[in-house]
C-alpha cells in the first residue's frame, strides 16, 4: 500500500522497516507507525496539531460530545462500503486522522475494512498508533499521500486540507470519498465572543476534480458543557482558540452557553 515518498516506488516491510528498491528506508516506531514526511514537505520543524491541542481532542471525544458525529459518519460509509468489504478486502484512509478516535470507530464499525490514518503531526499519530492498534498509521503529507495509485475503496477527510488529485490517484474507479466540513452556525457562541462582525461558515458544496458530488447531510446538535473543564477541551482543540483571550475563555466558563454545533457531510464518487 505505501509508496517511497522520495522516489515514487513501492515500499516493502522488511523487518521494522520499510524499504523501496532504491535503497530509501523508513523505520517503524515503536508505537507502530510510520514516518513518511520527508524534511523537504515540512513547513516547521514539528507541523501539524501540537501536544495540547492533541490531548484537549482525546479529552473531550473520550467524554462522547462528538459521537453523533462519528455515529453518522460510519453510517454513510457503511451504506456505500459494506458489501464491498464483504466480496473483497477493502482499505479506506482517514486524511488528518489526528489521534485516531473516528478511524478507530470506523474499523470498529465496519469488519473487513483495513483503516489507514495518516496526518501531518507526529504527536497525532502517535497518539492514535500506540492506542488504536487496530489502525494502519502514517506521517505524511496530505498534498503527497505516500500510497500507490487505486490503493483505497473510500477516503475519510474530516476538515484537513487535502489535493483533489493526489485523493483520485489513491481512490480506485467509483471509490467514495466522505468529508466533513463546518457548516454555516459551527460554533457560533464562540466567534460571537471573538468577533465583533460574525461571518458564517459557506453553505456552497466544494467542487472536487475528479469526483461528482452525490449527496449532503447536515448534522445539528446543542451542546452543553458538564463543566469548565470541557468548555476548555473544546476551546483549546479548535483553530479558533488563539483568538479567544484569557477573559473571553473565562466568561464561557462561567457562563457555559449552549454552543451550536453543525456539520456538513458531503458524499462524492470518484468519476
Amino acid at each position: 500500500m505505501y509508496r517511497c515518498p522520495l522516489c515514487a516506488e513501492t515500499l516493502n516491510q522488511q523487518a521494522n522497516a520499510w524499504r523501496c528498491q532504491h535503497g530509501h528506508q523508513f523505520d517503524m516506531a515503536r508505537e507502530g507507525y510510520v514516518n513518511l514526511l520527508p524534511v523537504q514537505q515540512k513547513k516547521s520543524l514539528d507541523p501539524g496539531d501540537n501536544a495540547e491541542m492533541i490531548q484537549a481532542r482525546r479529552a473531550f471525544l473520550d467524554a462522547g460530545h462528538y459521537q453523533f458525529l462519528s455515529n453518522a459518519i460510519n453510517q454513510q460509509l457503511a451504506a456505500v462500503l459494506a458489501s464491498t468489504v464483504q466480496q473483497s478486502p477493502a482499505a479506506l484512509l482517514d486524511i488528518g486522522c489526528g489521534e485516531g478516535y473516528y478511524s478507530a470507530a470506523l474499523a470498529n464499525a465496519l469488519p473487513g475494512l483495513t483503516v489507514y490514518g495518516l496526518d501531518i503531526s507526529k504527536t497525532a499519530v502517535r497518539y492514535a498508533a500506540k492506542r488504536y492498534k487496530q489502525l494502519q498509521c502514517c506521517v505524511a503529507s496530505s498534498y503527497a499521500l505516500p500510497f500507490t495509485d487505486g490503493a483505497f475503496a473510500a477516503l475519510l477527510r474530516i476538515y484537513a486540507p487535502s489535493d483533489a488529485a493526489e485523493m483520485a490517484r489513491v481512490l480506485r474507479p467509483g471509490g467514495y470519498l466522505l468529508t466533513v466540513s463546518p457548516a454555516p452556525e459551527h460554533l457560533l457562541q464562540f466567534k460571537q465572543q471573538a468577533y465583533s462582525e460574525v461571518r458564517l461558515h459557506a453553505d456552497t458544496v466544494k467542487t472536487e476534480a475528479g469526483f461528482h458530488h452525490v449527496r449532503r447531510e447536515r448534522l445539528q446538535s446543542l451542546w452543553q458543557a458538564p463543566d469548565a473543564a470541557a468548555m476548555l477541551q473544546l476551546i483549546d482543540m479548535i483553530p479558533l482558540a488563539y483568538k479567544l483571550n484569557t477573559q473571553m475563555r473565562e466568561t464561557l466558563c462561567q457562563q457555559l452557553p449552549a454552543i451550536q454545533l453543525d456539520f456538513y457531510l458531503d458524499l462524492y464518487q470518484k468519476d
